[in-house]
């Protein structure tokens, strides 16, 4: 039995984020959930699947959502969807999964029970990739795009380091405020005010 308190990792008025890491690459799994509704959405079915479909009955969750379709990240899906999960994923993206269920469009908004997470394509660190804004708080799951320190990595297949500076540019900094909590798709959170000093560096350095 999944022990719920050890997976919270934060809480505010109207949902939860719930957090396990997954994996041979220690992928961040996040449970969004509504505490009004308790309805829930799981974001990147990474690695791990009897866990995570623990985790996902334990919290009610409805369907998932992929940051992006890199192995790492999408290990779980089979057995999640063979579980009555439903998958979704950009069109971009979509060919790098052996299954999906819809295609997520640039933003739109999911609704979790009385939530909403806004879509945000940034592409770069692969075509598709996807970011999610909680609408009304100060949360963002970037996925592979934003870390602690810099960019996600663009020497795979499809990546681009010019094209995923641009996405964090202009479709994060210019968009989100300083105080916006960053959940990455590995690693620790960050906020958009403690990364966005540091864009010129991450230019310069190139990678």
């Amino acid at each position: 039995m999944i022990d719920l308190t050890s997976t919270l990792h934060h809480a505010d008025s109207g949902f939860e984020i719930h957090k396990v890491v997954v994996g041979p690459v220690d992928n961040n799994v996040f449970v969004l959930r509504c505490t009004e509704t308790g309805e829930s959405l799981l974001i990147d079915a990474a690695n791990e699947h009897e866990r995570l479909l623990e985790l996902a009955q334990a919290l009610n969750v409805r369907r998932i959502v992929e940051t992006h379709g890199h192995w790492d990240h999408i290990a779980a899906i089979p057995a999640m969807r063979e579980a009555g999960y439903s998958v979704g994923v950009t069109q971009e993206d979509s060919s790098m999964l052996d299954s999906y269920d819809e295609i997520l469009d640039d933003d739109a908004m999911i609704e979790v029970g009385r939530l909403r997470l806004q879509t945000i394509h940034a592409p770069g660190h692969t075509p598709g990739s996807m970011s999610f804004k909680l609408e009304g708080a100060p949360i963002l799951f970037s996925g592979d795009t934003l870390f602690p320190g810099g960019a996600g990595a663009t020497k795979f297949p499809g990546g681009d380091f010019d094209t995923i500076m641009h996405s964090i540019e202009n479709r994060l900094y210019k968009v989100l405020t300083d105080d916006v909590v960053v959940l990455p798709g590995h690693g620790d959170d960050t906020t958009i005010g403690t990364e966005k000093p540091h864009f010129d560096e991450w230019v310069s350095r190139g990678w």
